[in-house]
């Protein structure tokens, strides 16, 4: 007599596919490599912008910067769009209606939701344009989730103007993570928002002392400036700097 096995239902595995915070199951689960708890990717970011624990174990994450203990579990992803009918199809219906709702009204808004699709953070939708035509990744609609990720910490460098006085600021956050494909033509246009820099304004980036090219991209500088120096280290360190032209 053959044995019948006990057919499993979606309910019996939910306590492993539903997010702690917002107790639906997981989109972008994302995790803490600290201590391994795994939450949607925007319910863990979102809690990461006021504390620096885990929600669910309370260990500290980071001193400093949280953001960069997190992994993407894209094995996870697909089991739980198999175990889950219809939720990848609903997830992705709910984006398309998201962006339809939220199309660019001026460059800057534009600036911004190209920002968050190469994965870098939100900087608002202020009406700044440094009349750069950066189209390589405007028409992306992967918004980049499954490149390669790599931290970098945005320093300013304390040049001084003309009459003394410092030009830019510093960031108020100053470490980012964003797709390794994010060129530095993106991280200007991101430092000029985020200092609400005037659109004539211009920056170099820096690494090791030396002004990378705005086609750059991250990854790009870290296999032949950064990790060919010996830094080993994370984040990768760029500096930025008013571009002082005598003329």
């Amino acid at each position: 007599m053959a044995a019948t096995g006990r057919k499993h239902l979606v309910r019996d595995f939910n306590h492993f596919i539903t997010c702690y915070l917002c107790r639906g199951y997981l989109i972008k689960p994302t995790t803490v490599t600290e201590c391994l708890h795994t939450f949607c990717k925007s319910c863990i970011v979102q809690h990461f912008e006021e504390s620096n624990d885990c929600p669910k174990c309370g260990i500290q994450v980071h001193e400093t910067n949280p953001l960069e203990m997190l992994r993407l579990d894209n094995t996870l992803e697909e089991i739980i769009f198999k175990l889950v009918p219809g939720l990848r199809e609903k997830e992705e219906q709910q984006e398309v209606e998201f962006w339809k709702k939220n199309q660019p009204k001026a460059n800057g808004q534009a600036e911004s939701l190209r920002f968050q699709r190469l994965g870098l953070p939100d900087v608002g939708g202020d009406d700044h344009d440094d009349g750069g035509d950066d189209d390589d990744d405007a028409g992306d609609e992967d918004y980049h989730r499954s490149d390669p990720q790599i931290a970098i910490c945005l320093d300013c460098l304390r040049n001084t103007g003309q009459a003394g006085e410092s030009t830019v600021t510093d960031l108020m956050k100053r470490f980012i993570r964003c797709s390794s494909r994010v060129t530095v033509g993106t991280i200007k246009k991101f430092l000029s928002l985020k200092l609400k820099l005037p659109s004539s304004y211009e920056l170099d980036v820096l690494c090791n002392g030396e002004i990378m090219g705005r086609d750059h991209t991250l990854e790009f500088i870290y296999m032949t400036r950064w990790r060919l120096h010996g830094e080993n280290t994370y984040p990768m360190v760029l500096e930025y700097r008013p571009r002082i032209d005598f003329g």
